[in-house]
């Protein structure tokens, strides 16, 4: 095995890093974690962010990369396969291999599309040709196949049952103490009497555990969500999509901060022409219809990657950085949102006692800046770099579905519409890629919203709309 680090597998590292040491610098300031506490106690936030920490994790297995090594004469130099995988891929790989000739519905045992078959006396008609993979045990499909899949599925829910059971049972004793003994623990549990939205949390641990144990019971026998036109799973491309919608979600969104961060303090702190000129500046931007722009730059980055192929060793390293270029113009292209909100938070900073006394005593403009200003309207950028990581892959979704999005050999739920155009309008209609590409997508954008609003309730005195939870305090209080 050869380990490969993508361009965009550093950035999620160094993202998830990041993230890691922010709850560090959390934990430490008392301020950051009152308010952070307002967040977790949201139950519909902690609900959402359960959502988004499941989705992330699945990103951060797809992000380890490695080649496998090929098979040499003794003596001789490694040689490597020209595939990438991730460790995804390896959890998948049995998934991966059961690749079938064309469309199959969701848990079916034949194909999709009649085809020229011979029979068991020799003779050639046309029939639904039996899938090489879904359904194979069964000898008899018709007669075996919803006992199959009942008893498959019923075991997977008593699994996944067994799995939210035990987490229930752990929260318990982790109570007990604090909460008079496991009865009551219990009991505070199901009443909600928590500190945090703890039942919530279980609640939505359950949900997704009794999704995933049928889906993970049957995947081994079934393509639980169907094939596409060229056989392969769609379950599997769903799930790979969700890093493609996290690397751009998040890059993105960071990419526009300096530039944001920086000409909208310095706009509103030193005001006169240099904030006519960032206005200047921002305001002709916006001017130009985004997805015009962003499509001429993705353009000559393709035409680039095109005249230069001997640059990339292999296709998923090209994939790889025409979407962390993708990352950066959509970066480069959106920052005039946030700076606005920065430059008019700072033209209220800087009148403050504290900025004009520091200025009174004599103490320079970027430390003022770095000081003052730059703390004080990180709340700002939270809230908006929360609420514009849905935004994004929504983005990705439109741009890849007109054709300048990703790689088309990466997966994205923008690749999975856009293939799914054609089907939509097929006699019969095929419908299980488009609804799985349009369920997960909700799914992660509806959590990131709804993570968001709870975000900034807690972040921002003026839309704050916490619910106070008087009783559930008195009751911790009690059994501290």
């Amino acid at each position: 095995m050869k380990f490969v680090l993508l361009w965009t597998d550093l950035a999620l590292w160094l993202m998830a890093a990041a993230c890691v040491g922010y709850a560090l610098r959390v934990r430490a300031l008392a301020h950051l974690r009152t308010t952070w506490s307002r967040v977790l106690r949201d139950p519909v936030a902690a609900s959402a962010g359960v959502v988004l920490a499941l989705c992330l994790l699945v990103t951060l297995v797809d992000s380890l990369h490695l080649r496998r090594a090929l098979p040499t004469a003794p003596g001789e130099a490694a040689v490597y396969d020209t595939r990438t995988l991730s460790l995804l891929d390896l959890l998948l790989e049995r998934q991966l291999d059961m690749r079938e000739i064309s469309y199959s519905m969701p848990l079916g045992t034949h194909g999709f599309n009649r085809e020229s078959v011979i029979d068991a006396r020799g003779e050639v008609h046309r029939d639904y040709p039996r899938l090489k993979f879904g359904g194979a045990h069964l000898s008899d499909p018709a007669a075996q196949w919803a006992g199959d899949v009942a008893a498959r599925a019923g075991l997977g829910l008593a699994a996944g049952l067994a799995v939210a059971a035990l987490l229930v049972a752990l929260t318990a004793a982790a109570l007990a103490r604090q909460h008079g003994g496991w009865r009551h623990a219990l009991a505070d549990l199901a009443a909600d009497r928590s500190f945090y939205p703890l039942r919530a949390i279980l609640i939505t641990l359950t949900v997704a555990l009794l999704l995933a144990g049928p889906v993970i019971a049957l995947m081994p026998h079934y393509h639980v969500f169907g094939t596409d036109r060229t056989g392969n799973d769609v379950l599997v491309q769903a799930l790979k999509s969700l890093r493609t919608a996290f690397v751009i979600g998040a890059l993105s969104t960071l990419a526009t901060l300096p530039l944001a961060l920086l000409l909208g303090v310095l706009a509103g702190y030193y005001k006169g022409w240099v904030d006519e000129a960032i206005q200047y500046l921002y305001t002709t931007l916006s001017s130009v219809p985004n997805v015009l722009l962003i499509a001429a730059c993705v353009l000559m980055v393709q035409v680039f990657f095109d005249k230069n192929p001997e640059l990339f060793e292999t296709a998923a390293e090209r994939s790889d950085v025409k979407m962390l270029m993708l990352c950066l113009i959509l970066g480069l292209t959106g920052w005039a949102g946030l700076c606005r909100l920065v430059r008019a938070e700072t033209l209220k900073l800087r009148e403050l006692d504290y900025v004009q006394a520091a200025t009174a005593f004599g103490v320079g403009d970027l430390r003022i800046m770095g000081r003052h200003i730059l703390p004080n309207v990180m709340h700002l950028v939270l809230i908006t770099v929360v609420l514009s990581f849905s935004e994004l892959i929504l983005y990705e979704a439109v741009l890849t579905y007109v054709g300048v999005g990703v790689d088309p050999v990466m997966n994205s739920f923008g690749s999975m519409i856009n293939l799914a155009r054609a089907e939509m309008s097929a006699d019969p209609i095929v419908w299980w890629s488009f609804a799985a590409a349009f369920g997960f997508m909700v799914s992660l954008v509806l959590a990131a919203n709804l993570f968001a609003d709870g975000v900034r309730d807690a972040f921002d005195p003026k839309a704050r709309s916490t619910r106070p939870r008087v009783f559930v305090r008195r009751r911790a209080a009690e059994h501290a």
